[in-house]
């Protein structure tokens, strides 16, 4: 499927919109983790990196390089459930993120 220069546009849009959101509930980080903290073999690097942390530095990086260079866009996401996961039973409120995370899918997915 190829795609349209629209999906890539509101992917960018929501791209910007996920990152206004972690940054609304204190979660963008400065500062990468530590470059070991990538090396991870487990989905969503679960073992060396917080759920927040891999959406900025993985998730988020890396769709907005294959944007840059123009590149194809996964055809599949699912996302917003690890984000449901992530913010159960935490003080801080993920809704206004999984909601995001929900477009994101749904632009990506189909």
């Amino acid at each position: 499927m190829s795609q349209s220069s629209s999906q890539i546009a509101e992917v960018a849009d929501s791209l910007l919109r996920i990152e206004m959101q972690l940054r609304q509930i204190g979660a963008w980080e400065s500062k990468a983790p530590p470059p070991e903290a990538f090396d991870s073999t487990q989905p969503f690097c679960i073992d060396t990196l917080e759920f927040t942390q891999w959406l900025q530095f993985v998730f988020v990086a890396r769709l907005k390089i294959l944007i840059e260079e123009d590149r194809t866009l996964p055809s599949v996401s699912g996302i917003a459930p690890m984000a449901e996961e992530h913010f159960r039973g935490r003080p801080e409120s993920g809704e206004g993120l999984i909601r995001e995370l929900e477009v994101m899918d749904e632009l990506l997915s189909g």
